[in-house]
């Protein structure tokens, strides 16, 4: 016998998986005295500093513990309280002012007095944030928190995993923290994911959620939720705009504004200077300040991820001596995380990052946050500066700014109470690396796309800002700015063609290309060329031997056909002759573009009637083309030979459409504004078309009256004939050409036939079945035997054996 108390196992049960059973209601809450507790809260007239002036649960209390949270922030204070009644809160606070904790602890404390526990109960909390790095970040401050002790079943829902493992644990949580898109995513994908008992909604940076970034997504998540739930809103820059309240269904919201007084948008310990920095010194800026800060945490701010990358790969070439690192939205996930967990955990860093990290995330210890480019608005530098000096912490901030983005932006930021000062940079200490980032781009090519390519959006970013004031594009000296990242030149930029765009759009390609070809050496029209092709620079080079003079004679003289010029301008005087022997390459015959030969006429090339009248060139004219081309280079004589480029100078013709008699018209065409104005007022002209208009219709209306008329005399006329043939007997309507419709004959006429008609098909076989590929004619005759002894056993009564004679004649009947 196995004494009492005593297993049969050799290894003593673990602690863990006994404790480890399904997660339901416990019994050993006393939900009650909880509920009586925050019903006694004062919000208004009570004074919370500490977490344990609050009615909190035991592993609330525990969590916060053991993460060392004692004193409640002013946001804490007056937002955890009202919370905790049930209330809709608006919070608005400062950067850093521990805005996360003031819906974490309502979250936990609500659903743990509602017992919102275990998979039958569903999701009781959806807490939304706009990146993935404040998603997970607010995912392990709730972690923390609420692992000591509360049995809720929490998730994250993030772009960038497996959606499949999401979806299977998704039925089970309690707690979700999701990125908008990611958690539309699931509720319009996932059949099992319920929120029909939906308590709390908590949006984080809610002013830019409600952006129009994050407009449509967060409509269509809230089409999902029950309206009677609690919502609460967190952001250092809140939007209180009726329409957006409206759209999340706010019921008697309260506004929670710590700092709404204070003479300062930013943290107390937050010193903020700016820095007059031309487009082109930047860079030089930003490395001399990384230079002289190599053992300090820095934070650097740009405009787009390609400025990023660029900046990043350059800088790194050149080993300022501090870890450099850069973030921004076009990298994978497990790159963004791992770049956010280094740059955090590090002492001595710098992280390059566009404002995928500028809202929320918490990094410990940043020195200075500096602002390469100027941000969009106010509250995005709020956001910017506000990853240094947090928790009452110092910190500096640094902005750079152009000389005419200094006014505008500077008015910006006074109105919303951020104080700023002006700095200067040392010139003894400021470095040039202009001539390294050139030598770089030319021993690198994919170095120098990438600064193509930053260069691009970046000016694009300047292009689609909205405050013109503030970033006026064409005071920007964009050439110095391509030059001071290392480029040849300036690359072209598509939306930046002047304001004369539209007239460029609608222009013909003949004009374009005739102004392009008619260039001469004359000095005004030098200067009109602005633009010039990779072939014209290519051609202007001399110091290759693949492009030298001889190089060209011998390519030039051998195969070309079709271009006119002398003999003497390739192979010299001696190759003029056609019967000279002594040369290696001979012209043996020349047909001249101007010529009356039958490949003139392919081409549909003339000459000018005054040969070369073009210094440097020659004019030829085409047939049906007003305009000559001048002939003035290698590439342009190229063209003679090809029919295809060359109806690019052909004069277009009309476009003619065919009305319904076929004659030809002009295809209508929108009237010029001027034209229209000067034939009057809208309203006269409108009665002038509506009057002619009529009389065009009443025209119309006597020409088809007339014809109807005409018509119903003929049809009477024929009726009259037909019925006075009946009267004289016979079948005299046979003999009648009858062109007109009797409906009474006509109805009686297709009944008769109708009748017949049914009766042939009720006594007409079957029409024989095709054979299908596979059968032959051997094949149906047995078919057709086999049916017809069917047919006649059918119709034979078979009787009962009685012997065995009987089974034995049945039997061989039925074997035929």
């Amino acid at each position: 016998m196995v004494a009492s108390g005593v297993t049969g196992r050799t290894r003593p049960t673990k602690v863990k998986k006994q404790a480890n059973v399904q997660k339901r209601k416990r019994d050993d809450v006393d939900v009650e005295k909880l509920d009586e507790a925050v019903g006694e809260l004062d919000p208004k007239n009570g004074s919370y500093k500490d977490f344990t002036d609050l009615p909190l649960s035991d592993p609330t209390k525990q969590g916060l513990k053991s993460s060392h949270f004692a004193v409640m922030t002013d946001v804490q204070a007056k937002a955890i309280p009202l919370a905790l009644k049930g209330h809709d809160i608006l919070g608005a606070a400062k950067t850093g002012s521990g805005k996360t904790l003031s819906f974490l602890i309502p979250v936990l404390e609500n659903l743990y007095r509602l017992q919102h526990v275990g998979t039958d109960a569903g999701l009781g909390a959806l807490i939304l944030a706009p990146t993935r790095e404040l998603a997970i970040q607010i995912f392990d401050v709730l972690c923390k928190i609420g692992k000591h002790g509360h049995m809720f079943a929490a998730g994250l829902l993030i772009g960038g995993k497996s959606l499949e493992s999401e979806r299977q644990a998704l039925v089970r949580m309690n707690i979700v923290v999701a990125t908008p898109g990611r958690m539309l995513q699931h509720l319009s994908q996932t059949a099992a994911f319920s929120v029909d008992d939906l308590k709390m909604l908590v949006l984080d940076e809610a002013d830019r959620i409600l952006d129009m970034g994050f407009q449509r997504d967060v409509d269509a998540i809230i089409e999902y939720l029950p309206k009677e739930r609690q919502t609460l809103l967190f952001s250092a820059t809140q939007s209180r705009k009726v329409s957006d309240l409206a759209r999340l269904s706010l019921q008697d919201p309260e506004y929670v504004s710590v700092h709404a007084e204070d003479k300062s948008a930013t943290p107390k310990g937050l010193t903020q200077n700016y820095i007059v920095c031309p487009l082109e010194e930047k860079l030089d800026t930003l490395w001399s300040f990384i230079q002289a800060s190599k053992k300090s945490k820095i934070l650097c701010f740009f405009s787009s991820a390609k400025v990023v990358r660029f900046v990043y790969e350059s800088f790194r070439h050149m080993q300022p001596g501090i870890p450099l690192l850069h973030i921004h939205g076009r990298q994978k996930q497990g790159a963004r995380l791992d770049t956010t967990a280094k740059f955090s955990a590090s002492k001595n860093s710098c992280l390059f990052a566009t404002d995928v990290a500028a809202r929320g995330l918490d990094f410990p210890a940043v020195d200075f946050v500096i602002q390469v480019d100027c941000p969009d608005d106010v509250d995005t530098y709020i956001h910017r500066v506000g990853r240094t000096a947090r928790y009452n912490r110092e910190g500096r901030g640094v902005l750079f700014l152009a000389p005419t983005e200094e006014e505008g932006m500077l008015k910006r930021l006074e109105a919303k109470k951020v104080p700023v000062e002006v700095i200067n940079v040392r010139q003894k200490k400021r470095q040039s690396i202009k001539e390294q980032l050139q030598n770089m781009c030319f021993k690198d090519p994919a170095l120098k796309y990438l600064g193509q390519k930053a260069f691009m959006t970046h000016v694009k970013s300047i292009y689609l800002q909205k405050d013109k004031e503030v970033f006026k594009l064409k005071e920007y000296d964009l050439e110095a700015y391509a030059a001071s990242l290392g480029l040849p030149g300036t690359p072209r930029i598509k939306f930046m063609k002047g304001d004369d765009t539209k007239q460029r759009k609608q222009a013909s390609r003949q004009t374009i290309e005739v102004s392009d070809a008619s260039e001469t050496d004359d000095e005004s029209t030098k200067q009109t060329k602005t633009v010039r092709t990779k072939y014209d620079r290519m051609f202007e080079r001399q110091n290759q031997d693949v492009l030298a003079d001889h190089y060209k004679k011998l390519v030039r003289d051998g195969s070309e056909e079709g271009v006119s010029a002398s003999a003497n301008d390739f192979t010299g005087d001696g190759a003029a002759a056609a019967g000279d022997d002594d040369d290696f390459m001979a012209i043996k015959r020349r047909i001249p573009a101007d010529s009356d030969g039958d490949d003139d006429e392919d081409f549909g090339a003339t000459a000018d009637a005054d040969g070369s009248a073009v210094p440097g060139g020659r004019l030829v004219r085409l047939a049906g083309a007003s305009q000559p081309i001048v002939i003035d280079s290698n590439r342009r004589e190229k063209l003679l030979k090809s029919k295809k480029k060359l109806l690019q100078f052909m004069d277009k013709g009309k476009r003619l459409v065919y009305d319904d008699d076929g004659n030809p018209h002009e295809v209508y065409e929108l009237e010029n504004e001027a034209d229209f104005r000067a034939r009057g007022l809208p309203e006269e002209q409108r009665k002038k078309f509506i009057e002619a208009a009529r009389q065009v219709v009443e025209e119309a209306d006597v020409d088809d009256k007339a014809a109807a008329k005409a018509k119903r005399k003929e049809k009477i006329q024929k009726r009259k004939e037909k019925e006075r043939a009946k009267a004289e007997g016979g079948d005299g309507g046979a003999e009648v050409e009858d062109g007109g419709e009797d409906p009474l004959a006509n109805f009686i006429a297709d009944a008769e036939s109708s009748g017949e008609e049914e009766e042939v098909a009720v006594e007409k076989p079957k029409e024989k079945k095709q054979k299908k590929w596979f059968q032959s004619d051997s094949e149906d005759d047995d078919h057709n035997s086999k049916k017809r002894k069917k047919s006649k056993t059918a119709r034979q009564v078979v009787e009962q054996p009685e012997t065995l004679e009987d089974m034995e004649a049945l039997a061989a009947g039925l074997l035929g």
